[in-house]
């Protein structure tokens, strides 16, 4: 027994110093193999992924020839890195000294791969500290599962010695047992002493070993450092899943792309720089001053500047000082990077909000780490103890060894062990942080986002709350830091837009551009017609000049305080724009604004401000009542607009509104267009009493209405497109003493009564675009009328009693079927116009030569065959007043056209 001592002693010293020498070996190629399997992962991601920044780094230090794919640089790197692994581990395994200057001469430097265990520093944002702790947690773990298969590989597993001793059931008895007794005692004075010969081969002793280590080790002690390396890389798969599944690393791209360019962005500085003046400088110091205080935030180098330095950037909080307004300026090229910022802003949020695929996909990979989390820490705290020391071992090879039992050692069973519960108290640690995890993802409403805080903080009440994955994502921005979604509701604001969307208006629109299109109107004025721009230009303002502005199909509009400037401005037209003036402009426009225009969808929709304007001479509405409200026609009052003398009013009212008797008293002029919507009741008429001008246009009328024969001071009537057949009324409109223009146009009157003649006063009779065959004789007694147009009809001869009209100065009979033209006719000397085109005329009577003043003569589109040379002394027909075909003009003798086309 005593021959066991010595033996026990030599192999115990021997396997110190060599563990001893390797285990430092082992550590230094564990975190080597860790580094570059860490690094290899991420270097694969970022070949796999689209391309950044960084790529001329990637491009150093793993070069492509040309035409050679990502996947084959991929590929051609972790090639490089296996056989150094490889080639590393069996110098290793021949000799410590060996393998050593192998690596130190064939192995790739480790600082080589460094770069490539960076993450991408963008997809930081998305990770609250519990996943930022778990991801180290993870590192560990994997530190210890590649340490412990390093050992695995560079040392012996296991070392076996027969026992001479034979046992029945050998696993009942420790391995202790089978050494002879007093080994112990005996070890404590040493002395020399020969060994038992047990005749064993070194191949023998390998083939124990290897036998032993597969039947009589315990599984867990076997593949404990396997299965640690298994289960973290399942951790690390299952934490960056949706960083790499389709569904949700697009939008999460594109996510951290419009965040960090909304980030970036200068309009973001000059929002957040506005508001930060007016709460730290009010609004009387800024006007006192007209120096808000700016906010100036740390912006991002150029572009080409590396992501980590741009992080660190953006990363800096914000200095409130105060700057003059032209810091924050940006330039054109700005204003359209942040416009599309805009643009991109909205339709992301309209695609993320539709779903909720990242929040589900998080709350999954989240549940799945929890439950590998159980798995792990029940199976490990059950198997732990069966890491052992000494193993023993029985196996039937006396027909090759002489031996059937062996006393074994596991040389790695205390390092294992410890390993074991240092990776336990890892697990433990990230079970705790996925835990809570799944508290925070249910307890709190993650589908719901509230910018309430901005809003108060940033004073853009128009910041809308979002949901679904938007809201999602936005709430691990804030685990990460709340400044990024601060700066991203800018861009969610319309205000903001609204504003950025001024300043471009402004780079476009200069003073000197707008001066350009001044024209001067038909009342002599000097105006600025501006449409379907997406604002108003503040420069317009700096057009003091200006007489007349006309706003055409401009969205929102919003009248600045500039707005005083315009000293000159008296008339204003707002067609489909809709505008809010504060009550500053209010007062300035109030006395000298003297015409406006206001068109718009429905009524309602015009602007208050309008009816408290009380230095309006002229008020021209246009729009709809709603159905339900058509008949009452109600309009806002009118009594402000004490000098109103003009209002015009085109919509569907069912009835005259009743405000505009609040103005009866100096309105002079109305015009009721209906959109051929009959007009009732038409009774509030009547208290117009110093009307000069109405117009009735198409209100449905049959009959013309009585109660404008009640309109003494009328001196205008117009009933466009109705729906006239008769009218026998007009006599009563002798009580009219001062009406000179009657407009019965475009409507279907079939005949014209002998009344007609009690209108002695009458200088303007328009009876075109109605049904009329013949004309009454009495009409020749209207001795005031200097123009009668009876065109468009169905005429078939002309009275010669017209030729009573010596005041008669335009006569339109076109579009007839005349045949011939009474020689009396041509009595009406002071005849300037004589249109007869497009009749059955087939001569010209030569009395038409008496006709000095004439002017105008339309004869195209008849069956003339020569026209009289007697035109040659109408002294005031020129050529260009002739209308006539070319054939005829050119019968005319020479002296004759001479005498036209003399000037």
């Amino acid at each position: 027994m005593g021959t066991w001592q010595p033996l026990l002693t030599r192999l115990y010293s021997r396997w110190r110093k060599r563990t001893a020498a390797v285990f430092w070996k082992a550590f230094n190629q564990s975190f080597n193999l860790l580094f570059l399997l860490h690094s290899c992962q991420h270097h694969l991601a970022q070949h796999l992924a689209p391309p950044r920044k960084s790529a001329p780094q990637l491009k150093a230090i793993s070069p492509r020839r040309k035409g050679e794919s990502k996947q084959a640089s991929v590929f051609g790197l972790y090639c490089k890195v296996g056989l150094c692994a490889v080639d590393n581990t069996l110098d290793t395994r021949q000799g410590l000294g060996r393998g050593r200057d192998r690596a130190r001469g064939g192995m790739i430097p480790v600082a080589e791969f460094k770069q490539f265990g960076e993450q991408q520093p963008a997809f930081k944002v998305l990770k609250p500290w519990w996943d930022v702790l778990a991801e180290y947690l993870t590192v560990a773990m994997l530190m210890i599962g590649v340490f412990g298969c390093t050992l695995q590989v560079t040392q012996d597993k296991i070392i076996c010695l027969p026992s001479h001793e034979l046992r029945e059931n050998l696993s009942e008895a420790p391995c202790q047992q089978l050494l002879p007794r007093g080994v112990s005692e005996q070890m404590g004075g040493l002395r020399e002493v020969s060994g038992l010969k047990n005749n064993l081969d070194l191949q023998q002793y390998s083939f124990i070993n290897q036998l032993c280590y597969e039947t009589a080790l315990h599984w867990y002690a076997k593949y404990f450092p396997y299965l640690v390396v298994i289960h973290t890389l399942i951790f690390m798969v299952c934490t960056s899943f949706w960083f790499k599944f389709p569904g949700t690393s697009s939008k999460i791209e594109h996510f951290i792309s419009i965040l960090g360019k909304c980030f970036d962005s200068p309009w973001t500085t000059r929002a957040l720089s506005e508001v930060s003046g007016e709460n730290h400088k009010g609004p009387t110091a800024a006007a006192a001053t007209g120096r808000p205080a700016v906010t100036v935030a740390a912006t991002a180098g150029p572009g080409k500047a590396g992501e980590g330095e741009k992080e660190k950037v953006l990363a800096e909080p914000e200095k409130v000082v105060t700057e003059p307004p032209a810091v924050t300026l940006l330039d054109k090229k700005e204003g359209e990077q942040a416009k599309a910022l805009f643009e991109k802003v909205k339709k992301f949020r309209v695609h993320v909000e539709e779903g909720d695929i990242l929040y589900t996909m998080y709350i999954r990979q989240t549940v799945l780490k929890v439950c590998k989390f159980l798995a792990i820490l029940v199976y490990n705290l059950i198997y732990v103890e069966k890491i052992s020391f000494l193993v023993a071992c029985r196996v039937e090879t006396s027909e090759v060894t002489g031996y059937a039992s062996f006393c074994c050692n596991h040389t790695k069973a205390h390092l294992f062990s410890k390993l074991a519960f240092c990776y336990i108290s890892f697990v433990c640690v990230y079970g705790i942080t996925c835990l809570y995890t799944l508290y925070w993802l249910f307890h709190r409403p993650l589908k719901e986002y509230s910018f309430r805080s901005v809003r108060e903080e940033t004073g853009m009440g128009d910041i809308p709350d979002v949901k679904n994955d938007f809201a999602f994502m936005l709430h691990l921005i804030d685990q990460y830091d709340s400044l990024y979604s601060k700066r991203f509701a800018v861009f969610l604001s319309e205000v903001s837009e609204s504003r950025l969307k001024q300043l471009n208006l402004n780079h476009e629109w200069t003073a000197e551009k707008l001066r350009q299109k001044l024209q001067r109107n038909t009342r002599g004025q000097l105006e600025l017609a501006l449409c379907m721009l997406p604002g108003l230009p503040d420069t317009v303002f700096e057009l003091s000049e200006l007489e007349a502005l006309r706003l055409e199909a401009i969205g929102d509009i919003t009248f600045p305080p500039g707005l005083s400037q315009l000293v000159n401005l008296q008339e204003l037209s707002l067609l489909h724009s809709p505008a809010r003036l504060p009550f500053s402009s209010q007062i300035f426009l109030r006395d000298r604004l003297k015409v406006i225009r206001v068109k718009c969808e429905e009524l309602r929709e015009v602007p208050l401000w309008v009816f408290g304007l009380r230095g309006l001479d002229e008020l021209h509405l246009e729009g709809l009542f709603p159905p339900e409200l058509a008949r009452a026609a109600t309009l806002e009052s009118l009594r402000e607009l004490k000098q109103l003398k003009v209002l015009s009013l085109r919509s569907n009212a069912g009835k005259v509104p009743a405000s505009v008797t609040d103005v009866a008293g100096h309105l002079q002029r109305l015009s009721l267009h209906n959109d051929g919507a009959r007009l009732l009741a038409l009774n509030s008429l009547k208290k117009l009493a110093v009307l000069r001008e109405l117009e009735l246009v198409a209100c449905g009328l049959e009959r013309i209405p009585h109660a404008i024969f009640s309109l003494g001071a009328l001196q205008e009537l117009d009933l466009k497109d109705n729906h006239l057949r008769s009218i026998e009324e007009i006599l009563s409109f002798q009580h009219c003493r001062k009406l000179v223009t009657l407009r019965l146009w475009h409507n279907q009157i079939a005949y014209v009564p002998e009344h007609v003649r009690k209108l002695r006063g009458l200088e303007q009779l328009y009876l075109s675009h109605n049904k009329l065959e013949t004309l009454p004789t009495q009409l020749g007694m209207c001795s005031s009328l200097r123009l009668l147009d009876v065109s468009n009809n169905g005429l078939r001869s002309v009275p010669a009693e017209l030729g009573l009209l010596q005041n008669l100065q335009h006569l339109a009979l076109s579009y007839n079927t005349l045949e011939f033209l009474p020689d009396e006719l041509f009595f009406c000397r002071k005849l300037r116009t004589l249109l007869l085109g497009y009749n059955h005329l087939s001569q010209l009577s030569p009395q038409v030569g008496a006709l000095r003043a004439l002017s105008r003569l339309e004869l195209q589109g008849n069956r003339l065959e020569a026209l009289p040379e007697e035109l040659g002394n109408c002294g005031g027909l020129k050529k260009a007043g002739l209308l006539v075909e070319d054939a005829l003009y050119e019968g005319l003798p020479a002296e004759v056209r001479d005498k036209m086309e003399a000037e």
